[in-house]
């Protein structure tokens, strides 16, 4: 509210890479800001000239980095911005953009668009990932006191198998011996995770694929506790950091008021991240990060120290991401990343990062 009374003409200084804001600066503050701008475009620009490089640590360490998209207009953008792959396909968008469900055809017409686009790169498409704050108008679903935790997700496709099984079919029609990657999304028990898989490998008997790997998002904190169990299942998780971290934090996103506060790099969801690369590697599966921390630079050398084999971020993230982790150190990453876990608060993961 003290914004809004603010004299008018003040000058004002948005940082928007920590999210602060500097009232009628003064002239050392507003030079240092200018400095750390002009920086981070030289920097920028330096990163662009590299983004079809591979992403390793000084040590030669890889991590790959791949990009989110929401159809397959945007797979052409993505890999002219770097992306090695596509780790996560919204295919809610393409169910969003139908006055009712797209049929078979339409759905796989989709798919092989972004798989052709992606010319044999690895393409990871999260299954329709509908409810809670994202409705489908021709799908009514009984008025939810807490949408949140309520039919969404997995929750919702395995009540309506038809529409469920549909997807499954254009996805691996769509395949064509490339590399398919199919994720389950709000999966928070064993359970959920082996009917999504039973009515996947029915199909799959009846459309064969040779390159097919079958995992779930870690959003829901009950799957990242239970890893251990699921990674001897899977072929790989990816962890949806946006909704991990509200489940975790019990702070809504998109809270008015709270919503800076539900900060990824809480040593409490990192904990869970942890838990969660652990059991995946002790099984020899690998593990992505697809929610908006793994964009933060100040998150890559937690996530990288932590042992996540894949980042996926938005195209105009790419470069600045790959350039990041060619700065790092993964010795010095996971010393990091063991400090970050032995805090109280993301303020105090962010000051480690900031002081390394």
């Amino acid at each position: 509210a003290s914004v809004l009374l603010i004299k008018s003409g003040t000058p004002l200084l948005l940082d928007g890479q920590r999210g602060r804001l500097h009232v009628d600066a003064d002239s050392h503050t507003l030079q240092r800001a200018a400095e750390e701008r002009d920086n981070r475009e030289q920097r920028l620009k330096a990163a662009a000239e590299q983004r079809h490089q591979a992403a390793h640590t000084t040590d030669g360490h890889a991590v790959e980095v791949f990009a989110n998209i929401g159809e397959s207009a945007g797979v052409a953008a993505a890999v002219e911005n770097g992306a090695e792959g596509i780790g996560l396909l919204r295919t809610e968008l393409i169910f969003m953009a139908h006055p009712q469900a797209p049929d078979e055809a339409t759905q796989e017409a989709e798919y092989r668009r972004v798989l052709d686009g992606l010319a044999g790169r690895p393409l990871v498409v999260r299954t329709l990932d509908v409810g809670g704050d994202k409705p489908l108008p021709y799908w009514p679903i009984a008025k939810e006191e807490n949408p949140f935790l309520g039919v969404r997700g997995i929750r919702l496709t395995l009540q309506r198998p038809l529409i469920m099984e549909a997807q499954l079919r254009a996805l691996l029609r769509s395949a064509d011996n490339r590399p398919l990657r199919i994720m389950f999304p709000m999966v928070g028990s064993v359970e959920e995770w082996r009917q999504a898989r039973d009515m996947t490998e029915r199909l799959r008997r009846e459309i064969p694929v040779a390159d097919l790997q079958l995992g779930i998002m870690i959003e829901v904190p009950s799957a990242a506790l239970l890893a251990p169990v699921l990674a001897k299942e899977v072929d790989f998780f990816s962890i949806g950091t946006n909704d991990l971290t509200q489940y975790t934090l019990a702070i809504d996103r998109g809270h008015p008021t709270l919503s800076a506060q539900a900060d990824g790099l809480h040593p409490a969801v990192l904990q869970l991240i942890d838990i969660t690369v652990r059991a995946a590697h002790a099984h020899g599966k690998w593990v992505g990060v697809c929610g908006e921390l793994a964009a933060d630079p100040l998150a890559v050398p937690v996530l990288v120290g932590l042992g996540v084999d894949e980042l996926s971020v938005s195209g105009r993230s790419i470069a600045e991401v790959k350039a990041r982790i060619r700065e790092l150190r993964l010795a010095q990453a996971q010393t990091l990343a063991q400090q970050a876990l032995a805090v109280g608060s993301a303020n105090e993961v962010r000051a480690l990062v900031e002081a390394m």
